[in-house]
């Protein structure tokens, strides 16, 4: 019986699982995120990797087949070929597929041939391919290649606004209340100087965007315009892919998962759906639940062969996994 190592590694946590082809999962660990972009490095992010493969079970007498490796980072071509190089110098399986993990979670989410995957966790990132080979990617590296939103960037802006209403700069937001609380602090400007001089890890700043889709919710003008942006984005990176691949009037799925979207909020999902169908009438969007590391997954039971009933074990074991 082979054996499959699955990651995928995000910003926030990365999931390893271990497996055989009939789908059975062997091993399951989860860890600190292992973008080298935000990890400290290659070196550091491989480290941290190793350990959790260590973890879920990986040795040199139960050695997989196959390493289907999906990370956040692995943009650029030559980002790629270094992460590919690290991950066939650790040694983990006889061979490896390494890729983005906006690929991981395209694969969850669908096996049409049409589709677009669009990831808004802690930043944003799209991936979309067409039944004839073609595929459209984006850069993702953040401001600096036209990237906007994502949990990081909407509590950056949440903050942002929260300061200006506080000292009178800006309109009034119940985000005020909402930082203050959420940090423990009695002011916006203490969470500020607290962030300013490191007491808070300016990392933190994503866990207020839960706390902004809740006070655009309750009808906050202030984050209503924000999530409306979140959603004008999410949708104008899918429509341009399809519309680069020539599928804006063809039948497609369009997979959305990520942080931000996993909460399944209502507002700015409503605002996606109404955007991406003006555009891609015969879209159909579905919101990926299941953690990304099981597109890893079948990834790998694709490359190895396994059949349809071994994805469906995989399936239901991380249904039990992953409650």
């Amino acid at each position: 019986m082979r054996l499959l190592l699955a990651v995928d590694g995000g910003n926030s946590k990365t999931d390893v699982l271990l497996a055989d082809t009939t789908g059975r999962v062997i091993g399951h660990t989860r860890g600190e995120g292992t973008n080298h972009q935000t990890a400290g490095g290659l070196d550091a992010a491989m480290r941290r990797l190793d350990e959790l493969v260590r973890r879920a079970g990986v040795t040199d007498v139960l050695r997989p087949a196959l390493a289907a490796v999906y990370l956040a980072g692995a943009d650029l071509p030559t980002e790629l070929a270094a992460i590919s190089e690290a991950v066939t110098a650790a040694g983990w399986a006889d061979r490896s597929i390494v890729d983005n993990d906006a690929v991981a979670l395209l694969r969850t989410g669908t096996e049409a041939a049409d589709a677009v995957a669009v990831v808004c966790g802690a930043g944003t990132n799209c991936v979309a391919r067409a039944a004839g080979g073609h595929e459209v990617r984006f850069p993702s590296l953040g401001q600096i290649s036209g990237d906007w939103g994502g949990g990081r960037h909407l509590g950056l802006l949440a903050l942002w606004h929260a300061a200006r209403a506080e000292d009178g700069r800006g309109p009034a937001t119940s985000l005020v209340d909402a930082v203050t609380a959420h940090f423990g602090r009695s002011t916006v400007a203490e969470v500020s100087a607290a962030m300013h001089l490191g007491d808070i890890p300016p990392t933190r700043l994503g866990e207020l965007a839960p706390a902004l889709l809740r006070a655009a919710a309750a009808g906050d003008r202030v984050c209503r315009a924000m999530v409306e942006r979140q959603a004008e984005e999410v949708a104008l990176l899918a429509i341009t892919a399809l519309r680069r691949l020539g599928l804006l009037a063809a039948p497609v799925v369009v997979v959305l998962g990520g942080g931000v979207l996993r909460a399944r909020d209502a507002l700015l999902l409503g605002a996606i759906q109404e955007r991406l169908l003006a555009a891609a009438p015969l879209a159909e969007i579905t919101v990926v639940t299941e953690p990304p590391v099981v597109g890893a997954a079948l990834l790998g039971l694709d490359a190895l062969g396994a059949g349809e009933a071994a994805r469906h074990t995989l399936r239901a074991a991380a249904d039990r996994l992953f409650p």
